[in-house]
């Protein structure tokens, strides 16, 4: 996926402020998603939730207002209930900005752990 940083991604200083890239990670996961025939919002009206329970990002080197970023998603573990992603974050000149892992859990409306639907496996399997 593909961002362009404007003005509103920044702070007073003109770099990405560190929390947008929280922003840009749940797009690119949705996107990754979305390419694998699988509506977040689809899923969402039929009680199957995808919560994040754990986030870790490692900030490299600053991106800046007018770059254009390169998110590469990869899916690299599906259990029961949790998928994992993992996240590299490059700049146009293709130097390393971050780095994240997101830890998903399926939940149900009622906020608990439930399955991954098999659906869903197969479709995530099949990438």
């Amino acid at each position: 996926m593909k961002v362009k940083i404007y003005y509103h991604h920044t702070d007073s200083g003109g770099v990405v402020y560190y929390a947008n890239y929280l922003k840009f990670l749940e797009e690119a996961r949705t996107e990754y998603l979305e390419q694998n025939a699988i509506s977040v919002k689809e899923l969402a009206d039929r009680g199957i939730l995808f919560v994040v329970a754990r986030q870790e990002i490692d900030y490299k080197n600053p991106a800046f207002y007018g770059d254009t970023l390169s998110i590469n998603t990869l899916l690299t573990e599906i259990s029961g209930v949790k998928l994992v992603f993992e996240c590299e974050i490059l700049n146009q000149d293709n130097k390393i900005v971050s780095i994240a892992k997101t830890i998903m859990v399926c939940i149900g409306k009622d906020f608990k752990p439930q399955a991954i639907p098999e659906e869903i496996r197969k479709k995530l399997s099949n990438q």
